[in-house]
């Protein structure tokens, strides 16, 4: 089996594009901090470090991230992983993690997003509906008191 799980951060704005069959496909590279870099350097001083995996999302998953996704924002990943290598402009050959996914989900919260500059591009997190304490015995919870 042939699965990888990963949560990071945006480096970029998605790219959207269609392939000649009509298909969607969108691209995006996001940041995993490993923190057992910082444990491992200098007694515990050094800096987090990263790795970068190339992410594809294809059809509609793929349109979908591209319209609510931006640069900055924190999103679980999982499918299958592949390791390309390539030649660099300098000669040398590279490794480039690529992941093709099966699942995206959005982690960036409401609040979050908005300290970030913005309201995610245009989306906004459904509200849960209020319950009045008349029609079920419950009492209203205001939802911008919600932790998530």
């Amino acid at each position: 089996m042939n699965k990888i799980i990963l949560i990071g951060n945006l480096t970029r704005d998605p790219e959207l594009r269609t392939t000649p069959n009509g298909v969607s496909v969108c691209d995006f590279t996001i940041a995993v901090n490993d923190r057992r870099g910082r444990s491992q350097q200098q007694g515990g001083n050094g800096q987090d470090s990263a790795q970068f995996f190339r992410i594809t999302v294809w059809r509609q998953l793929g349109e979908t991230c591209q319209k609510y996704l931006a640069k900055g924002r924190k999103v679980f990943v999982s499918g299958p992983l592949t390791a390309r290598t390539y030649q660099a402009n300098d000669g040398t050959t590279r490794v480039s993690l690529e992941v093709t996914a099966d699942d995206v989900e959005f982690l960036t919260s409401r609040a979050e997003s908005e300290a970030m500059g913005g309201a995610m591009g245009g989306y906004s997190a459904p509200a849960a509906p209020s319950v009045t304490a008349q029609s079920s015995g419950f009492t209203a919870v205001e939802t911008d008191e919600l932790p998530f």
